[in-house]
């Protein structure tokens, strides 16, 4: 499995308020990056396999709305979180 709970608590301690916090916006976004690495690297691998490929359109669809309502709310924040994710835009 790509993506263990230890790993998982690591990425919203680094990015969210605290491990447990899972529902903060900057910790989603890190995870659905996290995940959108994972699908890029696997359809560079499996060049025919459109059901991930749709998978990963549709996760970068919602991390970009995500993006927008922080973009929104806080704009240094988000800022602060496409520089730390290495995210362009």
């Amino acid at each position: 499995m790509y993506l263990s709970p230890e790993r998982k608590r690591e990425i919203f301690k680094k990015y969210g308020a605290s491990a447990q916090d899972t529902g903060s916006t900057a910790g989603q976004v890190a995870l659905f990056t996290h995940r959108i690495e994972h699908l890029t690297e696997h359809l560079k691998r499996n060049r025919n396999d459109y059901n991930t490929e749709k998978a990963l359109i549709r996760l970068v669809g919602k991390r970009r709305c995500l993006l927008d309502y922080l973009r929104n709310k806080d704009i240094e924040k988000y800022r602060r979180l496409i520089e730390k994710l290495g995210i362009r835009k």
